[in-house]
């Protein structure tokens, strides 16, 4: 099973649910999320260990987000259209996914990873700067990875219609 498919496992994103996870305010609503964790991770220094209250909330939150809101009337809309390209990514084994889109994914994936170990190392020693770095690094990759699903939306969608 790809990694895709069970990171959309974890957030029960099966059938109609990935409708419901492209409501914009779903997309919305978790992509500002990354702050929060980030402040109450660095939390530990004033309030120890509570901080995990903060932290088991916000994961509690990112999980169960997918499928709070109701399928949205329309799909046409950027943050609908990058969650639709993302249900279309991870199930390219069985619906094949124009070539183009293969190599950057990967790069942007790749992009993703490492602003992830630098936010993460951010954390861990309490850096300032690399935690804003990775923060921002974060965030113009997600951003990127996500306009990137616009586009595999659009192809597939195109395909559909010839």
């Amino acid at each position: 099973m790809s990694l895709e498919k069970q990171i959309a496992q974890l957030f029960n994103l099966k059938g109609d649910n990935w409708l419901k996870h492209a409501n914009s305010i779903s997309v919305w609503t978790r992509f500002f999320t990354l702050p929060f964790l980030v402040l109450a991770i660095w939390s530990r220094v004033w309030i120890g260990w509570y901080c995990l209250i903060f932290v088991t909330i916000l994961i509690i939150w990112l999980i169960f987000n997918p499928t709070l809101f109701k399928k949205p009337k329309k799909f046409n809309n950027w943050a609908s259209k990058s969650v639709l390209g993302e249900r279309y990514w991870s199930e390219r084994k069985k619906n094949e996914v124009p070539q183009h889109h293969y190599i950057p994914v990967l790069i942007l994936t790749i992009l993703q990873t490492i602003s992830g170990v630098i936010l993460i190392i951010g954390l861990w020693k309490l850096e300032i700067n690399l935690t804003i770095i990775g923060t921002i690094m974060v965030y113009l990759t997600k951003m990127w990875f996500l306009d990137r699903m616009v586009w595999v939306y659009e192809d597939m969608q195109n395909e559909q219609k010839s």
